[in-house]
């Protein structure tokens, strides 16, 4: 792979939602291949010297949010609001310019932000560096505002058309199942690649015994309870009340269920219902307060915990989510050798479940078939081991960083490779002009059509 100063760039690269930590993956094999990563986003938590926040890219920026209100959910937009959404535009592209200008800046990775129009000025901006500039940009896409029903009413159509995402000559497509690969196609005619999410699994993950020790005590959890892990942000689309119907079914006061992720992205009533939902089910549910931090970059917050301290001490995963683009918490539990149930959400049925992993399963509900599986696995350390084991192994195969680094080394050589054949065209081009200044076009050696070049073509 060439070495390249590489820039990413979001609303967001902090904390443990999806798109933050597969950049970080994505980073951790870019920068071990000798390139450099630089960070563009509202917030953020990597290396200062490496880092260029600006806090008006955060979707939950205060103009932001305002232009939100005015787009989403209606079918008008007044003169004003474009107005403001362009003025937004303006300020962001400088700052962009500025990333690029400073970092020297070779290539962009766009995560989501050109994908689902939570931030539309940052989306425009960036289209417009984008072409402006000619960078060889890679287009991450985890999930796009058709899969969402908030963005089905809106007045910002023209945008959407405009950049969510581009059609750039200059921008390679990626996505992370082949659902999203078939619509992209279906609605702009745009090519994309399937990368999938992914983890290290040449390399087990690391434990700090006493930090994984020090978090369960933390959570006030005996030595005799059992952890039921939900590793997901707090949102409705993650189904979590499942989770509190099979501790309830299990009917066993040593089953804890702890949700790691925090609440807030989409607001804070989806967590107070579960806790009531919790208290009425008489199950023990404990949200983690302090934030949890990126694995990958927590060198940063040294005092906090890391989903990487939570997964130790697990006894079983719980991931019923209605939908997921891919699943990072499915790898993160394989990753960890600890058993899983999961909701067949479709990306699962159609990309993930033919790969022959050995999981509990459910459809959409918690059935007696599916409790009786989860006391089986917990109940039987031998099934629970050949169950982890294989799905170790299964995930190797697939879902390794060799699969993204292969994947990655050919996108990169092959933009650079075009850039390289295109510098030897204009050169060539050049040549041309020159030769048709000076002289008679007929003696052109690249022409040919020339006489002295005619008879070496073929018939």
């Amino acid at each position: 792979m060439m070495t390249k100063n590489i820039g990413f760039i979001s609303t967001r690269f902090a904390g443990t939602d999806g798109v933050s930590l597969e950049a970080s993956k994505w980073a951790q094999v870019l920068e071990k291949n000798g390139s450099r990563c630089f960070w563009f986003a509202g917030e953020l938590d990597r290396d200062p010297e490496k880092s260029y926040p600006v806090p008006e890219a955060h979707f939950l920026h205060g103009q932001n949010q305002w232009i939100n209100e005015q787009v989403l959910g209606r079918k008008g937009r007044k003169p004003y609001v474009t107005e403001v959404i362009h003025a937004f535009r303006s300020l962001l592209k400088v700052q962009l310019h500025c990333f690029i200008d400073q970092f020297k800046i070779d290539f962009l990775i766009v995560e989501n932000a050109l994908t689902i129009p939570i931030h539309i000025p940052l989306g425009l901006a960036l289209s417009e560096v984008i072409a402006e500039t000619q960078i060889p940009t890679i287009a991450h896409h985890h999930d796009f505002y058709w899969e969402r029903d908030r963005f089905s009413t809106n007045a910002v159509n023209d945008y959407l058309r405009m950049a969510f995402p581009p059609n750039l000559p200059n921008i390679k497509h990626v996505v992370i199942n082949s659902q999203a690969q078939e619509q992209l196609a279906l609605r702009t005619g745009i090519s994309s690649i399937i990368i999938p999410n992914v983890l290290d699994f040449e390399h087990p993950p690391l434990v700090d015994v006493k930090r994984t020790e020090a978090f369960r005590k933390s959570m006030g959890l005996k030595t005799d309870d059992k952890m039921i892990l939900q590793p997901t942000r707090i949102i409705p689309r993650k189904g979590i009340e499942q989770a509190i119907e099979l501790v309830k079914e299990l009917k066993d006061p040593r089953y804890k269920l702890v949700i790691s992720h925090e609440a807030g992205d989409e607001g804070f009533e989806y967590a107070e219902w579960l806790k009531e939902y919790a208290l009425e089910h008489q199950v023990d549910l404990r949200m983690i307060t302090p934030k949890i931090v990126d694995p990958f970059y927590n060198g940063n917050c040294p005092k906090n915990y890391s989903l990487w301290d939570i997964y130790p001490h697990a006894d079983l995963i719980t991931y019923p989510s209605l939908y997921e683009g891919f699943g990072n918490a499915f790898l993160e539990a394989i990753y960890f050798k600890k058993p899983i149930l999961v909701n067949r959400y479709s990306i699962f049925i159609k990309d993930i479940e033919p790969r022959g992993f050995d999981l509990a399963v459910m459809d959409g509900f918690i059935s007696k078939k599916t409790v009786q599986k989860v006391k089986e696995v917990l109940d039987s350390r031998e099934q629970r081991q050949k169950m982890v084991n294989n799905n170790y192994e299964v995930a190797w195969q697939h879902y390794s960083y060799s699969v993204l680094r292969n994947q990655l080394s050919a996108i990169i050589n092959d933009f650079f490779n075009e850039h390289e054949h295109q510098q030897r065209f204009n050169k060539l081009s050049n040549q041309r002009q020159v030769i048709y200044l000076n002289n008679d076009p007929s003696s052109d050696p690249y022409d040919p059509l020339n006489e002295k070049t005619a008879r070496h073509m073929p018939n």
